[in-house]
């Protein structure tokens, strides 16, 4: 069991669907997709295997978003990126998955010992 960690500007942004004409609003549908596999609901991630918690973060214009029950938002004070690796030092004992395809961040987390997966784990293409 493992902490998910969702890079939220990277999952929206992988799929050119006109979400920069409202990101708040692709950062919400986002989450809500993620709420409907709840850990505590069982709910897995294909590739990911069960985890007992997820963690969307969001910066800039999603700042503004909720969490939900299953999934907590993190609104990073700055760098989404920052905060991602904060949070993967974080649950380095207990292990995490970090769900981006940003190479740079996949560099920076792995230093923790997290693992990472593609956009697709939680946003298949439309």
């Amino acid at each position: 069991m493992s902490v998910l960690i969702v890079d939220a500007a990277n999952v929206v942004g992988s799929v050119p669907d006109g979400w920069w004409r409202d990101r708040r609003g692709a950062a919400e549908r986002l989450r809500d997709r993620l709420a409907e596999r709840d850990p505590a609901a069982g709910g897995e991630f294909e590739g990911v295997g069960a985890v007992e918690e997820i963690v969307l973060v969001v910066e800039g214009a999603a700042r503004g978003v909720e969490s939900v029950p299953g999934v907590r938002v993190d609104p990073a004070p700055g760098s989404g990126d920052d905060r991602i690796v904060e949070l993967a030092a974080a649950y380095a004992e207990g292990g995490c998955v970090v769900v981006t395809a940003d190479r740079e961040l996949r560099e920076r987390v792995r230093a923790y010992g997290a693992r990472c997966v593609g956009p697709r784990t939680v946003r298949p293409a439309d």
